[in-house]
C-alpha cells in the first residue's frame, strides 16, 4: 500500500515551531484583561486605564522646559526665527542649542550606540548631586530605550542557560519573569511581606538562595525595585546595605529598578543603591557589581512615549561592558529626542534660570497631587468589607489584598482562570475600571491582589472610588460574602480573620 504522505503546515511559522522561550514568556500587564479592555474600547465603551503606569493617558501634563527643548531640538528652524523669543524662554532656547551642537546631525541622525557623550555626562552630573558627591564614570553610563530595554539587556548578559537563576521580588514586576523565561533562565522569587508594609526579610532572602541552589539553579543576580512595583514600599539605606552585604556575601550581581525614585510620598525618603553602597566603603564601594536603572516614564516627567532611559554600571568587568556596547551597537542608537528629553528631566533649570519656578511649581504640583492621591486610594480600599490596602509610600500603584467569595474562587478555577483575573474581569465588565490582577505579579498562595494606578486626576478619583465600590457590592452580592476579615487593633495591614482576631 502506499505510504500517506504528511502535509507540510501552511506556515512556517506556527505556535508550534516558534522558539519555545517565547511561548514561554508572558506579560500580564498588557494580558487579557487590557486586551479585553482595548476590545470594548473599539466598541465604544468608555474604559479608564488603571492597569498601565501611563502617566499622560491618565491626564498628567508634561513637563514645559521638556517639551520646549524637545520641540525646539525637532524644529531648529526656529531658533532663528525672530517670533521664537516671544514663545519660548531664553533658558530652553539656550539648551536647545547646546544640545543640537553636541548631536551631530541633530535628532535626525544616529548617535554614538551607548547614548551622546555629552548627554551620559549630564547624568553624571546628576547622579553626583543626587548622591552626595559620589560621581560615576560616563563610560558606565548606556543610555536606552526605556528602562525595559537596558533591563532586558542585562538580563540576556548574565543568563547563559536554563541552569542560571534570578532572585526577583515576589510581589513582582512582569518585565522580571517575561525576560528570565525569554531567555531561558529560572526565576528564584523571595517573598516580601505583605503584613510588614511589603518588607524586605533576609532571612526569606537567604532561604530562597538557599533552596534554589540546593536544587541546582545557580543564582547569579538579584533584582530589587525601589520605590516598589506592584507594592510602593521604599527601602531605607539599611536595608539598601543590607542587600549590598546579602549581594557581595553570595557573589551576586544586584540589579536596582530604581525608575520611580521621584514618586515618593511616605515616611521614607528616597536613597539611591549606588549611595548606599559607596557609603560603605570597601570591598563594597570598589567591588559588589550593581546596575542601576532610571527612566523619565515615571517621576514628575510621565514621559512613557519618549522612551528615553539610562542605565549605570557600577564595578562591572571592563571586558563585560565592552560586550554589553556590542550588543547595542546592533541597534546602532538609542532614541535622539528620548536622549534630550532625558537630559531635560535629571538637568532641569536652576535658580537664576528663566524657567526655573515655573518648573519647579509644575514639578512639586504634579508630586504633591500625586501624595494625595496615593493616600486617597489606599484609604478608600480599607474601607471596602474583604479588602485590605498597605499605605502607598511610593511609585505609582496601590496594591489592594481582596478576600474572595468561595463561589467566585470556583467559578475561575473551572474556566481556567485566576480568582484575582475573574474579579478583574468583572470589574471591567461592569465599571469601566481596567485593572491588573495579582496573580500576574505572582503572589503567596492562597492570597489575590490586584493592582490599579493612582493616576487619575484628583477631579476623577471620587467618581472612580465610587465606581469600585459599587463594582465590589455587586460582586459580593453575586458570589456571596468572603470570610470577612477583621483589621488587628489600630491597623491598616492586612486584616485578620475572625479565627485570628478572636485570639487577640
Amino acid at each position: 500500500a502506499p505510504s500517506r504522505v504528511r502535509a507540510a503546515p501552511a506556515k512556517v511559522l506556527t505556535e508550534a515551531t516558534i522558539n519555545s522561550q517565547v511561548l514561554d514568556c508572558q506579560y500580564g500587564v498588557r494580558g487579557e484583561i487590557f486586551q479585553r479592555a482595548q476590545e470594548l474600547v473599539r466598541q465604544g465603551r468608555e474604559v479608564t486605564f488603571t492597569s498601565v503606569g501611563n502617566p499622560h493617558q491618565l491626564g498628567q501634563q508634561p513637563l514645559t522646559f521638556l517639551r520646549q527643548v524637545v520641540s525646539l531640538c525637532a524644529a531648529p528652524f526656529l531658533l532663528d526665527d525672530p517670533r521664537t523669543a516671544a514663545l519660548f524662554p531664553a533658558d530652553a532656547v539656550e539648551r536647545a542649542r547646546r544640545y543640537l551642537g553636541a548631536l551631530p546631525g541633530g535628532l535626525g541622525a544616529y548617535q554614538d550606540s551607548k547614548g551622546n557623550g555629552v548627554i551620559c555626562e549630564e547624568v553624571c552630573d546628576f547622579i553626583e548631586r543626587r548622591d552626595g558627591g559620589f560621581r560615576p564614570s560616563s563610560s558606565d553610563i548606556f543610555l536606552t530605550n526605556g528602562a525595559s530595554d537596558g533591563v532586558k539587556l542585562l538580563l540576556q548578559t548574565i543568563i547563559r542557560d536554563e541552569n542560571d537563576g534570578v532572585l526577583v521580588p515576589i510581589p513582582q514586576y512582569p518585565l522580571y519573569s517575561a525576560g528570565v523565561a525569554l531567555y531561558g533562565g529560572r526565576l528564584v522569587g523571595y517573598e516580601l511581606d505583605e503584613k510588614a508594609g511589603w518588607a524586605l526579610s533576609m532571612k526569606g532572602l537567604q532561604r530562597a538562595l538557599g533552596d534554589a541552589r540546593q536544587a541546582g539553579i545557580n543564582v547569579r543576580a538579584i533584582v530589587f525595585i525601589n520605590p516598589g512595583n506592584p507594592t510602593g514600599q521604599c527601602l531605607d539605606i539599611e536595608q539598601l546595605q543590607g542587600l549590598v552585604r546579602f549581594a557581595h556575601a553570595n557573589r551576586l550581581v544586584l540589579m536596582a529598578d530604581e525608575v520611580y525614585q521621584e514618586n515618593v510620598y511616605g515616611r521614607v525618603p528616597f536613597v539611591s543603591c549606588y549611595k548606599a553602597m559607596c557609603s560603605m566603603g570597601a570591598p563594597y564601594a570598589d567591588g559588589q557589581e550593581l546596575v542601576s536603572f532610571h527612566s523619565i516614564s515615571k517621576g514628575a516627567a510621565g514621559e512613557c512615549g519618549l522612551r528615553g532611559a539610562y542605565f549605570h554600571l557600577a564595578n562591572f568587568d571592563a571586558g563585560v561592558r565592552a560586550n554589553l556596547y556590542k550588543i547595542v551597537s546592533i541597534s546602532l542608537s538609542p532614541c535622539v529626542p528620548g536622549m534630550v528629553a532625558l537630559a531635560c528631566y535629571i538637568n532641569p533649570p536652576r535658580p537664576g534660570d528663566e524657567s526655573y519656578a515655573a518648573h519647579q511649581q509644575e514639578r512639586t504640583g504634579i508630586i504633591n497631587s500625586l501624595k494625595q492621591r496615593a493616600r486617597r486610594m489606599s484609604e478608600f480600599f480599607n474601607t471596602l468589607p474583604g479588602v485590605s490596602c498597605q499605605l502607598v509610600d511610593g511609585s505609582m500603584y496601590a496594591f489592594p489584598r481582596v478576600f474572595l467569595p468561595q463561589l467566585a474562587i470556583e467559578e475561575a478555577r473551572s474556566q481556567g482562570k485566576a480568582p484575582d483575573a475573574l474579579y478583574c474581569l468583572r470589574l471591567l465588565e461592569h465599571a469601566g475600571i481596567a485593572a491588573t490582577p495579582g496573580s500576574s505579579f505572582e503572589q503567596e498562595d492562597g492570597t489575590y491582589h490586584f493592582r490599579t494606578t493612582i493616576l487619575p486626576p484628583e477631579d476623577m478619583i471620587d467618581g472612580l472610588v465610587e465606581r469600585f465600590r459599587a463594582f465590589h457590592m455587586h460582586f459580593t452580592r453575586a458570589y456571596g460574602e468572603p470570610e470577612v476579615p477583621i483589621r488587628p487593633p489600630g491597623g491598616t495591614g492586612v486584616p485578620l480573620t475572625p479565627l485570628a482576631a478572636a485570639k487577640l
